[in-house]
């Protein structure tokens, strides 16, 4: 009988090679999706020797040429089973001085490839009646803060998008799940890359990238809509959900982290 298969976005490194290996030990085999060629072969070959057979698709999705690609592969596959849209980054400064072309890019792989993505394996799941799929957001859907303001913005739209979802397959009686998996800071490639200096925020904020998986699979089993990994998250994004609007951007305005202050390393 053959595998289930699970495709991964942003499967080169940091959450997306950890559900890669996390859904290898589960019995899937994996189609995995990123942008660097040389980091998705050695992944690769690691999963196949675990047992696990592992295709690579090198995409940038930023590209809507690369997005269409990677759609139609999912589209016509029988065995699609569960589907990461776990890529993204971010983009550090205030938004009137940062540039607009970087801002655009977040859009269009955080919203734009997450839409299409979606929409492509969604097709085949509502008829096989089957599947899954799990939506990398964040808790700065919740919380918003200076010098982020796409980052938060898109990942509030995949929570809206993500809810609406659930709520037309309920509504359907379809037993294809969804999941928007929002994590705190979390220990991988991400804020080197966007440039955030980790000294800057408290060490008790930070969470692994293993539990931050492990907490998004045990939901996905339970059928959880949100999944927000840690107590002390959970009760962050609890206290900001219940203010009025005005306290708070009030609470947002006061907190000391901001993504618009220059980096001690920087300097």
């Amino acid at each position: 009988m053959p595998k289930p298969l699970a495709a991964i976005t942003g499967a080169s490194a940091g959450l997306g090679a950890l559900f890669a290996r996390r859904l290898a030990a589960r019995g899937y085999d994996l189609l995995l999706i990123a942008r660097r060629p040389d980091r998705l072969e050695q992944l690769a070959r690691e999963l196949g020797a675990a047992g696990a057979a592992a295709e690579v698709c090198v995409a940038d999705l930023a590209a809507a040429e690369d997005v269409r690609r990677v759609a139609q592969r999912l589209s016509s596959e029988p065995r699609l089973a569960l589907l990461v849209n776990n890529a993204g980054f971010g983009v550090k400064g205030l938004f009137v001085k940062s540039s607009l072309e970087e801002q655009m890019r977040m859009h269009r792989v955080h919203i734009d490839a997450l839409l299409e993505l979606t929409h492509a394996a969604l097709g085949g799941m509502v008829s096989r009646r089957a599947g899954a799929i799990i939506n990398v957001s964040s808790v700065a859907a919740y919380v918003r803060n200076a010098g982020s303001v796409s980052y938060c913005a898109t990942k509030s739209w995949i929570n809206v998008f993500t809810e609406g979802l659930y709520l037309e397959l309920r509504r359907a009686g379809s037993p294809v799940t969804v999941q928007a998996l929002c994590p705190g800071f979390t220990y991988t490639e991400f804020h080197d890359v966007a440039g955030v200096d980790r000294a800057t925020i408290p060490k008790w904020l930070w969470l692994s990238a293993e539990s931050v998986v492990d907490a998004s699979l045990a939901g996905l089993d339970r059928g959880k809509l949100f999944v927000v990994p840690a107590w002390k998250y959970r009760l962050i994004v609890a206290f900001m959900s219940t203010l009025p609007a005005r306290l708070r951007v009030a609470v947002e305005l006061w907190s000391p982290y901001r993504r618009d202050q220059p980096d001690p390393a920087s300097k």
